[in-house]
């Protein structure tokens, strides 16, 4: 399974990236949205793990455009924010953008796998 990680603190991605790894996830990690969009505009993901405030692009605006590319997966690829923006608002926002989950900060590997699992497998 291949997993795109969006995530600008250099030291989380790693730690995530080598956790899914040695559970068997492919993981490409980039720092930003617009970043992701470029990947997603040329390859194929099984899901995609997003932070909120990033620079360049930040999660949001990065989901939407995600949401609108031209491509048959576009509406269905999992998207799931790992940010440690936790509040009910800030969860409505990610779904509002097209988020497909929300992962506080810090996280819990199980349940960033448990949340994978439930979007890809579905």
């Amino acid at each position: 399974m291949r997993i795109l990680l969006v995530e600008d603190d250099r030291s989380l991605s790693r730690a995530v990236s080598t956790i899914l790894q040695k559970n068997n996830y492919s993981v490409d990690c980039v720092e930003n949205g617009q970043t992701a969009l470029d990947y997603l505009e040329k390859d194929i993901y099984d899901a995609v793990i997003m932070d909120i405030m990033m620079p360049v692009m930040d999660g949001l605006t990065a989901t939407k455009a995600i949401r609108a590319l031209n491509r048959p997966d576009a509406g269905t690829i999992p998207i799931i924010a790992m940010t440690a923006n936790a509040f009910a608002e800030d969860v409505q926002r990610c779904l509002d953008a097209g988020m497909n989950a929300h992962l506080s900060k810090p996280i819990v590997i199980d349940e960033v796998i448990k949340t994978i699992i439930r979007y890809v497998y579905h």
